[in-house]
């Protein structure tokens, strides 16, 4: 059996690349360990890097990671959005095969005392690794922050560290080190930049205020894009899965008056999380093949945890999803089909019919994109019906958009054009615009995958 264990740290540096580059490095090249992923936002001034293999050889590895961070970063001169106490913030160790959580405290706490004996950052163990009870919600640790946290732990008993002595380290602070089940970090952007809109949606979902359970958020300024974060850890993916809390954050955007525009996922996700999700697949903005835990695990591998070389064996998630997508794209066809050879059609005003072919080719886009989604995470026996599919659905939205843009020619060229008519082709080809931009990436994307299926 295959003993493999994921350590996620967070560094309290997301501006400086170099640095970043250099931490990353130090973890790189042992034996047996892997870094997976790394992502940096200059706002929250942080990065998250993830490592993942043999339990020994990624405990060497987070430990070098540690020095590095401990060496760049200056904490006194550190700011940034995301709450910290150290140059490594979080130390967060997470078992994936073979491996118990009492192994996995076990490995933390040793590790705890390397980083105490070699750079003299004191600890303090937080979630499954906690010595304490207030001390499992990493929140109460971090309470005050590094400033705070300098201050408290010299006078008050209660905050001084686990391990090591209670004055922090002078420029790399403090580090929590823990053991906890898989997280997904998520974050969720709006349409405003007043950052007390997205506190007070955070304050609706997270469990601690009385929302959701096993859902950590925090509202965000993103002062670089101009917008308002709501930044999410969902610590229990199986029993608050990810559309759950996308909805709810859409519902009370809706209800302050704003709206989400996009989503991203910081690190990695696991190919469950998505599959328990896959029927609404969020607006993610990053979504890629490569932010799937298991894919990362077989490039760095060449096997899949559980699994043969190249085995994918999705669940029955993603097979009802296909069936729906099928369905759908076939009612799509049959309707621009029904709807040609109708003698109704010709009683229909071009107004109505423009509008018709764009809810027609909005919805067939969809389906072509979620089609695209559904192929990273499909085994290879359901892959050629994925690709009709998305030939299917490139059609049908290529037949709505051919149609609208005759009778928006119509319109536009009727000698008694009406001018709420002239006002009402600028707004449909204003919003039929991105859609043409998608169909023009998914011909090239088809020809691709036909050229690759010959």
């Amino acid at each position: 059996m295959k003993r493999l264990i994921e350590c996620v740290p967070n560094f309290s540096e997301g501006r400086d690349l170099a640095k970043v580059d250099a931490i990353a490095d130090a973890m790189s090249g042992i034996p047996g360990a892997w870094v997976l992923d790394r992502t940096s936002d200059a706002d929250h001034n942080r990065s998250v890097i993830t490592l993942a293999g043999e339990p020994d050889a990624v405990a060497e590895a987070a430990i070098r990671g540690v020095g590095e961070a401990a060496r760049l970063i200056d904490m006194t001169r550190q700011t940034g959005a995301h709450p910290r106490i150290g140059a490594t913030d979080v130390l967060p160790f997470i078992p994936i095969e073979g491996v118990s959580v009492e192994e996995s405290i076990a490995l933390a706490r040793r590790v705890a005392g390397e980083i105490w004996e070699r750079y003299r950052i004191p600890v303090y163990f937080y979630e499954m690794a906690a010595t304490k009870p207030e001390r499992v919600n990493l929140e109460n640790v971090r309470k005050g922050q590094f400033e705070g946290l300098r201050e408290d732990a010299l006078r008050d008993p209660d905050r001084s560290p686990d391990l090591g002595e209670p004055r922090l380290h002078p420029t790399a602070g403090a580090i929590a080190v823990g053991v906890r089940k898989l997280l997904i970090a998520y974050n969720i952007h709006l349409n405003t930049n007043d950052v007390s809109i997205a506190k007070e949606i955070a304050k609706a979902i997270r469990f601690s205020s009385g929302g959701l359970r096993h859902v950590k958020a925090i509202g965000v300024d993103l002062k670089s894009r101009g917008i308002a974060q709501v930044s999410i850890n969902l610590t229990d993916y199986e029993r608050t899965p990810l559309h759950r809390v996308f909805e709810m954050v859409k519902r009370e955007a809706e209800r302050h008056g704003c709206a989400v525009t996009g989503s991203e996922i910081i690190g990695l996700i696991p190919r469950k999380a998505i599959e328990l999700s896959a029927e609404y697949f969020p607006q993610l903005e990053n979504f890629s093949p490569a932010r799937v835990l298991e894919n990362r695990l077989a490039a760095a591998m060449g096997i899949l945890p559980g699994g043969e070389p190249g085995e994918g064996t999705p669940g029955a998630p993603i097979r009802a999803v296909l069936s729906a997508l099928q369905e759908a794209a076939h009612a799509i066809s049959t309707e621009i089909e029904s709807r040609a050879h109708s003698e109704n059609s010709l009683s229909i005003s071009s107004k109505d019919r423009v509008e018709i072919d764009m809810e027609t080719a909005e919805a067939a886009a969809q389906v072509f994109e979620q089609a695209v989604q559904l192929e990273t995470l499909s085994a290879p026996s359901m892959q050629a019906d994925i690709h009709i599919l998305r030939r299917m659905a490139l059609a049908a939205a290529e037949a709505a958009v051919e149609d609208m843009e005759f009778h928006l020619s119509s319109l536009q060229d009727a000698e008694d054009v009406a001018r709420e008519d002239v006002r009402f082709v600028e707004r449909m080809r204003t919003r039929a615009a991105p859609i043409g931009a998608r169909l023009s990436a998914y011909r090239l994307e088809t020809r691709t995958l036909a050229g690759d299926n010959q």
